[in-house]
């Protein structure tokens, strides 16, 4: 075991348990799924969950739902009357991630749509006040000048994968496109005065940019 494993089994020791629902969607993620890695899992869900309790948001998107583990942890912060709106491009997902969304306490406060997100958010009367992207790696510079048209000044964007396990710090073939636009949207960010920005070195990095 490395050291960084004995930490990371500390940290989870003590912090806030994951509820035994979650507990069981990670489980059939892990058995059921492919890359079962692109849940967010127990530490990254209550930074998530703590997140949203801080930041008091009506209007939530998530882009890239997956199995729903992280879509249940943004819900679970929200207030009464607010929203999670996530999206999933791979209909091959829906009938896994829809019945655990659907049967959970949260139910009421998620809404899941199949379909990509550039094309439909642009279409909503939505303004969102957070927003949690952990899809295609390839848009994310895309789905960031889209959530910034549709978010409110003061609201949040939180960039999942962004340290990409460390290949950010290399020269990409040509294509390995996933690296390239992890990489372009990294350099966007720092660059980019219309908001503020820091990277967490939380797994595979988490960057939280809110917008001025």
């Amino acid at each position: 075991m490395k050291e960084t494993d004995a930490l990371d089994e500390y940290i989870l020791q003590h912090i806030d348990e994951e509820s035994d629902y979650l507990k069981a969607l990670y489980r059939a993620t892990h058995v059921k799924l492919l890359r079962p890695r692109m849940a967010s899992g127990h530490l990254q869900g209550r930074m998530l969950k703590m997140f949203v309790q801080m930041i008091r948001p009506k209007q939530v998107l998530e882009i890239g739902t997956y199995s729903g583990y992280s879509a249940l942890c943004l819900a679970e912060g929200l207030e009464d009357g607010a929203m999670l709106h996530t999206f999933e491009i791979n209909d091959e997902q829906e009938d896994f991630t829809r019945p655990w969304l659907e049967n959970s306490p949260y139910a009421d406060k998620i809404r899941f749509y199949i379909g990509d997100a550039l094309q439909m958010v642009p279409e909503m009367d939505i303004v969102f006040d957070l927003a949690f992207v952990d899809g295609n790696k390839r848009f994310y510079v895309e789905y960031y000048e889209m959530i910034l048209k549709k978010m409110h000044s003061g609201g949040y964007i939180i960039a999942d994968n962004t340290l990409w396990d460390g290949h950010v710090l290399e020269e990409p073939h040509h294509t390995d496109t996933q690296t390239i636009g992890i990489k372009k949207f990294n350099d966007l960010v720092a660059a980019d005065t219309r908001v503020e920005k820091v990277i967490l070195p939380l797994r595979d990095g988490l960057t939280i940019i809110r917008k001025k």
